[in-house]
């Protein structure tokens, strides 16, 4: 049930929780807190309420050249990527370690600044975290060559080094998972990192870089920098100073990335970009279980995530059966407070993706698909929307083609 639904409205006060102030809200440059240069700060918003949760100091350009310049310095003169592989593991596990012990913390900060569950954020996200840490440390020791057969006299073989000072501009839709699955890696290979993380998202990767310092991590190796993507963002991307990009996030930026760092100096780009997932049941499926799946794959974390089911095609011969069960599962799912353990969806990030959700739900009805169930937002505070699906959807149809990012299912029949 939806709190709507249910006569009720989304629980906003969290009584069954007691949110942790909000410790680090400035740059984190060189291995210290630091105010931005500008002096200017943005709003971090609780999806929950609208409300703010804290100012954050907004990195721009000349903060990213400061952070490059501390993480070119560590690279070509500190200890980090002169350590053996075993000694950058050491530090990596202790910074596990620390995680571990904050994982309350953590997962509290990705449910007030994302709308994320808290209780799956703290016995999934936070904890894969430090197995990813852990993970590459282990891999810290084990960079090797290849020795080769060559020709004649000659002796041939390759040497795996770190690239050097490497940007990462991560999403909101997963803060801890997506910092993780950037910096592990890199710092396992010897690498130094400049990372923003989204502008919706900053708290948890502040605390992480906070750990980070306490673990060992060396003055520069990794810097922090909020900002907003064609500041900060476009900073990293066009830096003549950095060796390295990786991006996650739209297909859109992602272009103007590659654009920047082929502009620049050339620089690798890793991006991993948007989807339109298709989910295929056919008519000798479980349908009760082939709907539970279905109704996962589009509704886990609201939607936001880039390999949701949004596109669901049933088979002929079950069909009529598995869009009732889908539609009856859809309307028991709760939406409510991420901290109520009851809670099957929290809100969406923030309110232009929450407007953006219901945009794209008024123009599947124009477009001529049928509403099935949900379609509007819950409860008067924040930005929670019901599960909602589409039937009688057509291939040219835009619920069909572009990538919502929320909560909307579009379900068609094939033979």
């Amino acid at each position: 049930m939806t709190a709507l639904s249910n006569g009720h409205a989304a629980n906003n006060s969290s009584p069954l929780f007691k949110i942790p102030p909000i410790k680090f809200t400035n740059l984190f440059i060189n291995g210290h807190f630091v105010h931005s240069l500008s002096g200017n700060e943005f709003e971090t918003i609780d999806p929950r309420t609208g409300e703010v949760i804290a100012k954050i100091s907004e990195g721009r350009k000349e903060d990213i050249d400061v952070a490059v310049k501390a993480a070119r310095e560590a690279f070509d003169n500190g200890p980090w990527p002169r350590m053996s592989g075993a000694e950058r593991a050491k530090i990596m596990m202790k910074w596990a370690d620390l995680i571990e012990e904050n994982v309350e913390e953590l997962a509290a900060l990705d449910a007030i600044d994302a709308g994320k569950l808290y209780h799956l954020v703290k016995v999934l996200d936070i904890p894969a975290v430090a197995n990813c840490l852990r993970y590459y440390a282990g891999a810290a020791d084990k960079i090797h060559g290849e020795v080769l057969k060559g020709a004649r006299e000659f002796h041939a073989y390759t040497l795996m080094e770190p690239i050097g000072v490497v940007g990462h501009i991560i999403p909101w839709n997963f803060p801890s998972t997506m910092f993780a699955a950037k910096v592990s890696p890199s710092l396992a290979a010897g690498c130094t990192v400049v990372l923003k993380p989204a502008e919706q998202t900053p708290l948890s990767a502040l605390f992480f870089a906070h750990l980070a310092k306490q673990a060992g991590i060396p003055d520069g190796v990794l810097n922090v920098v909020p900002g907003f993507g064609p500041t900060a963002g476009a900073a990293i991307s066009s830096h003549m100073d950095i060796d390295k990009v990786s991006f996650t996030g739209s297909t859109e930026v992602g272009r103007a990335i590659m654009h920047a760092a082929a502009s620049s100096n050339l620089k690798p780009v890793s991006l991993e970009l948007g989807g339109k997932s298709p989910l295929l049941i056919f008519d000798d499926a479980d349908v009760d279980k082939a709907a539970d799946l279905a109704l996962l794959g589009i509704l886990f974390n609201k939607g936001e995530i880039c390999v949701a089911s949004s596109r669901v095609f049933v088979q002929e011969g079950i069909y009529d059966e598995f869009e009732k069960k889908l539609v009856e599962k859809a309307k028991a799912w709760v939406v409510g407070d991420p901290f109520d353990p009851q809670s099957q969806q929290g809100p969406q990030v923030d309110k232009n993706q929450f407007e953006k959700i219901l945009s794209y739900i008024e123009i599947g009805k124009q477009e001529g698909a049928t509403l099935l169930t949900g379609g509007k937002k819950v409860g008067n505070k924040g930005y929670y929307i019901e599960p909602t699906i589409f039937s009688n959807v057509k291939e040219n149809m835009r619920i069909a083609q572009d990538e919502i990012f929320g909560p909307v299912l579009a379900l068609m029949k094939f033979r």
